[in-house]
């Protein structure tokens, strides 16, 4: 007698249920940042990059393998933030033939203000002791590896 492993096996109630809240969450989550970004006349890949460009200035393949999209898409989004004084280029210390993509301080600020608009997670996340909180992103973090 054969028995299937767990990869094979249909999902239980509470796994499903849990995946099913998982989706929700991460759909609100991209509502609203729809919503903030549209808030800076931006749109939401303008305001992704520009976020992961206020931690720290990065080359556009990266940029573009952490968006999971082409480098043309990245140059084409670099390019509209550059023009609106929001990002600029510059060649990268390490090697002057790269030339990497970083926030200005007013795309700092307004990547900071983005952040600071997405109340969605911010409310509901308050209402949870801080036990809980730290359950809930040890689960994630095992969940994410």
């Amino acid at each position: 007698m054969v028995t299937p492993d767990a990869s094979s096996r249909r999902p239980d109630a509470l796994t499903l249920e849990v995946v099913e809240l998982i989706g929700s969450v991460v759909a609100r989550y991209h509502e609203e940042y729809e919503e903030a970004a549209a808030g800076h006349a931006l749109t939401g890949a303008q305001a992704k990059l520009l976020s992961l460009l206020s931690l720290e200035p990065l080359p556009m393949r990266k940029l573009a393998q952490r968006l999971k999209c082409e480098p043309s898409n990245v140059t084409g989004i670099v390019d509209r933030l550059e023009a609106r004084g929001l990002a600029e280029r510059r060649p990268d210390p390490a090697d002057r033939r790269v030339k990497l993509a970083a926030a200005t301080e007013e795309g700092r600020r307004v990547a900071r203000s983005l952040r600071e608009s997405l109340r969605f997670a911010r409310e509901p996340l308050a209402g949870l002791s801080e036990g809980e909180r730290v359950a809930l992103r040890d689960a994630l973090r095992r969940m994410l590896g």
